[in-house]
């Protein structure tokens, strides 16, 4: 089949204290740490790199400061492994790393890696909601849902520059076997990996006309993880990037936080999942960017004035 997943994500950073207080308050699990570097895991098992002083097989940061330097990508078999390595190295450098990883580059510059997906199953019981009608919940009480846990990375937003946005997805789409599900012609790309079945695993934004992480989302199991999670970011200092909501494209609910690694983070719940069936809309002005967003009494009096 190909990609399944988003196998690892890695920053390039400046304060490495800094970022790990960050993604231990986002609620990720501290698996590695040196002076120089710190590894983190999903629930899933995917990892985050943290690193002061990248390796060699990274390409050249396309921004300045704390920024992604590479999405590895996990393949489900060695065979399909193979095949995608050599579609991805046709015209470009592909180099193995000790670790199995094969890396090279995307037409903006953004690192690709390529390896074995390595899946930790997940045990996830939602919580039961009650409507009338419909009882799932029987004397007892709600709680506070403690410590957010994400589940998994679910995708990646990267911005492009819009010379080039054509090459730019053609790379995913016509080597890597991603799939468009939603093409928004005033600002960019949503698309699927082969193996997943969330609406999108993927988005090139070509909108803000230039190369930069635009942010990683992370699954949590439901409504009350996003609101809380985002609330205990925000109780331990960190900064909010965008008012709770419901995105209209995927209709998942989020909540977006600024991260010290460069760009933003998001906490996503109830993502649509897609299969074969679904065909790619096609859209010629911008969709509303949320079916609703949270608003207060103070927002429709600062536009009064």
């Amino acid at each position: 089949m190909g990609i399944q997943r988003i196998e690892a994500v890695t920053y390039s950073i400046d304060n490495l204290e800094e970022c790990i207080r960050f993604f231990t308050d986002f609620g990720l699990f501290l698996v590695e740490q040196t002076d120089e570097h710190a590894v983190f895991e999903t629930l899933a098992g995917q990892a985050l790199h943290l690193e002061t002083r990248p390796g060699p097989w990274l390409p050249e940061p396309v921004e300045s400061g704390p920024t992604l330097r590479e999405v590895v990508w996990g393949v489900d078999t060695p065979e399909e492994l193979a095949r995608l390595v050599a579609e991805a190295g046709r015209d470009r450098t592909v180099r193995q790393s000790a670790d199995g990883v094969h890396h090279t580059v995307d037409e903006t510059g953004f690192g690709v890696g390529l390896t074995l997906a390595r899946p930790r199953k997940l045990a996830v019981e939602p919580r039961p909601a009650n409507v009338s009608g419909t009882v799932r919940r029987w004397n007892t009480a709600l709680d506070t849902v403690g410590q957010v846990r994400p589940l998994r990375m679910c995708h990646v937003a990267l911005n492009i520059p819009k010379q080039g946005r054509e090459e730019a997805v053609a790379f995913y789409t016509e080597r890597l076997g991603f799939r468009p599900t939603d093409v928004v012609e005033p600002m960019g790309v949503f698309m699927q990996a082969p193996g997943d079945d969330d609406q999108h695993t993927f988005l090139l934004c070509h909108r803000p006309d230039r190369a930069e992480v635009n942010h990683v989302a992370y699954e949590v199991p439901g409504f009350d993880d996003v609101i809380e999670g985002g609330n205990h970011m925000i109780e331990r200092g960190w900064r909010e990037a965008r008012k709770l909501g419901r995105h209209t494209i995927g209709s998942n609910v989020f909540r977006f936080l600024h991260a010290p690694c460069g760009g933003r983070v998001e906490y996503a719940a109830d993502m649509d999942r897609v299969d074969d069936s679904y065909e790619t809309r096609m859209h010629k002005t911008a969709p509303p960017h949320t079916i609703w967003a949270l608003r207060t009494n103070r927002d429709a009096e600062a536009r009064a004035r």
